[in-house]
């Protein structure tokens, strides 16, 4: 496996990184072990700091990081400055309100006294992905630092200055050395690094695939995980919403960071009497929006971290419109580096790819439906359950839907996004457990009982 830093926008290699040794790895755990059993017994105070200041940092470096992630996997500039202040909100929230969560609860019992503690586990492995690679690893490591845990990162392989960058920033926020290591594995070694007594705990996001292979060598080792892992989520438009808001509001859902979210909304369900009205007002937003050079601030749309993923996608497209599927907008995209331009797609047949697969890029599926029911029954046909978008003036149908539609979380006339205030996480073949929100605080602690007489 290469650790390889190649501008997804020039198809130049930046930089090359090799793998970690055996020895290397070992030496990386024990110090993670160690200053894990140090930092447990660190005041709460001292924890919280840490973050305080490495907030401050991410606020005052947003650009330069912003540039980082531009030639490493093609983020337009102004996204990534906005996902590096994002970092910063999520580090200060749990300096913030991390000890109130973290304070025993107490429960009525036959003793005198029953209370549950949250007892740091030990050190956790990240294993973590390229399209948001700051904000995924600070979303794990800023809730774990506090609870008194230490982390080791297995970053994706096209982003290692991304992840050398976080444990930089870490040490310039006086962290102690070893509470944050990154590691340059390979799959093997990782998955050693999961069977070692001193990793307790997985957190992984990426596809399903990887979570499920992730979760079997976890499973084995009784070690407790999370995986956040893809999306197809629908967005599902009534036609007594306002359609103009709700068009425009799913077009940039559409295509931020490229269209290569997790949660970006993917199957846009509108209800056939408005499907002309917002197709119109959604095809405008593609049609303006920008592809190209990262690094030029008009730029809305940037190149495919990878030429894989550019391929794939491709390819995704071309077999949905062999199947059947109406192709009603293709832009356009520089013909050097791994880009690819906005798509719209419609009515796709059962089993072509726009149905059932996850498209990660700037191409939408449009798919008419009639009713409630049916708009139930297409938003969950599908083995994906991260998030959901529902349009309606009708707060009585939103809260008949709600139940109703398989996902982690239904965001109600807005667009799904991830906030440090409230748990996010998905279900089905989106994964399991949750991150942020009092919840990701709690997800790698030993919930201890203690009962007094």
């Amino acid at each position: 496996m290469l650790y390889r830093s190649l501008n997804p926008a020039t198809e130049e290699l930046v930089a090359e990184f090799p793998t970690a040794t055996d020895r290397e790895v070992d030496a990386a755990l024990s110090r993670a072990d160690a200053v894990f059993r140090a930092w447990r017994r660190t005041p709460f105070a001292e924890r919280c700091a840490v973050n305080e200041r490495l907030a401050d940092l991410l606020e005052a470096q947003a650009d330069e990081l912003a540039a980082l992630m531009a030639l490493e996997m093609g983020k337009p500039l102004a996204q990534g400055a906005a996902e590096a202040q994002k970092c910063a909100w999520v580090a200060r929230h749990y300096a913030e309100t991390a000890e109130e969560s973290l304070r025993p609860r107490r429960y009525p019992s036959d003793g005198s006294d029953a209370y549950v503690r949250y007892d740091p586990i030990g050190p956790i492995l990240a294993v973590m992905p390229w399209n948001f690679p700051l904000w995924q690893v600070i979303r794990v490591s800023a809730p774990n630092f506090v609870s008194g845990n230490a982390m080791v990162l297995k970053h994706a392989p096209s982003v290692p200055q991304c992840a050398l960058r976080i444990v930089e920033l870490y040490r310039e926020a006086g962290a102690p050395e070893g509470l944050v290591q990154n590691l340059f594995l390979t799959n093997e070694q990782a998955a050693s690094c999961i069977a070692d007594r001193r990793i307790r705990g997985v957190t992984l996001t990426g596809s399903s695939r990887a979570g499920s292979e992730v979760a079997a060598v976890a499973g084995r080792h009784l070690k407790p995980m999370v995986a956040e892992l893809g999306g197809s989520d629908p967005f599902i438009v009534f036609e007594d919403c306002d359609v103009e808001e709700a068009a425009t509001a799913g077009a940039g859902a559409r295509l931020i960071n490229s269209g290569q979210s997790c949660i970006a909304a993917k199957r846009f369900l509108v209800q056939r009497t408005v499907l002309d009205s917002f197709l119109s007002v959604f095809e405008a937003q593609f049609q303006e929006t920008v592809v190209g050079d990262p690094l030029v601030s008009e730029t809305a749309v940037g190149p495919l971290a990878r030429e894989d993923l550019r391929d794939r996608l491709e390819e995704q497209v071309a077999h949905s419109v062999r199947a059947g599927t109406d192709l009603i907008h293709r832009g356009a995209a520089p013909e050097r580096g791994f880009f690819s331009a906005t798509g719209i797609l419609a009515a796709p047949p059962a089993g072509s790819p726009a149905a059932e697969q996850e498209l990660f890029g700037p191409v939408a599926t449009m798919i008419p439906f009639a009713d409630e029911a049916e708009a139930v029954e297409i938003a969950n046909r599908t083995n994906y359950g991260l998030g959901s978008s529902l349009w309606t003036s009708d707060p009585r149908r939103a809260e008949r839907l709600v139940p109703q539609i398989e996902s982690g979380a239904v965001f109600v006339n807005g667009i799904t996004k991830s906030d440090p205030r409230v748990p996010f996480g998905g279900t089905k073949d989106s994964g399991f457990g949750r991150e942020l929100g009092p919840d990701g605080l709690i997800e790698f602690t030993n919930r201890k009982t203690v009962w007094i007489r």
